[in-house]
Parts: C-alpha cells; sequence; structure tokens
C-alpha cells in the first residue's frame, strides 16, 4: 500500500493547462473569470464592501458600506454596478 501524504497539495507543474489556471484562481480567492470578490467577511461577523479599484490619493480600496448578511451585500453590490453603468 501507498503512503498517505499530509503535506498541502502542490499546484500542477504546467499552468498553461485549464486544472492549473483554475486551481490558481480558487487559491488566490477569485471566481474562475476573473473577477476579484470584493465583498470580505469581518471579525464581527458581518460583511464589507469594497471599490474595485484603488483611491489613487491614499492607495486604498473605498468602504462601499457593511452588510449583516453576504446576500445584502451582492445585492449592493449588484445595484452599484447598474448605477455605474447606467450612462
Amino acid at each position: 500500500m501507498g503512503r498517505i501524504s499530509t503535506k498541502e497539495k502542490s499546484p500542477p507543474t504546467k499552468p498553461s493547462s485549464l486544472k492549473a489556471l483554475a486551481w490558481l484562481f480558487l487559491k488566490n480567492g477569485r471566481k474562475l473569470k476573473g473577477c476579484v470578490t470584493m465583498i470580505r467577511k469581518l471579525k464581527s461577523g458581518k460583511y464589507r464592501l469594497y471599490s474595485r479599484k484603488a483611491d489613487p490619493k491614499t492607495g486604498k480600496r473605498k468602504n462601499l458600506g457593511t452588510f449583516d448578511t453576504r446576500a445584502e451585500a451582492e445585492k449592493h453590490e449588484r445595484a452599484v454596478q447598474y448605477f455605474k453603468h447606467k450612462g
């Protein structure tokens, strides 16, 4: 019988393969389509929505609101995107 390893899995060797790219996206907290998740869970258990781009003056992301549930934060994010691109 083979030995069972307790080490963390290493990434696939060829980053050009689809499996390797998916592994890298998931490891870095990104969705497969390449969008950075801008909803983060706070120590208090609430969720905070941040802007996607950093503010050029401060170098930090803008706080777009704090919500009790992730669903509320996602709903607000959709509203922000709608009004941003409304034109």
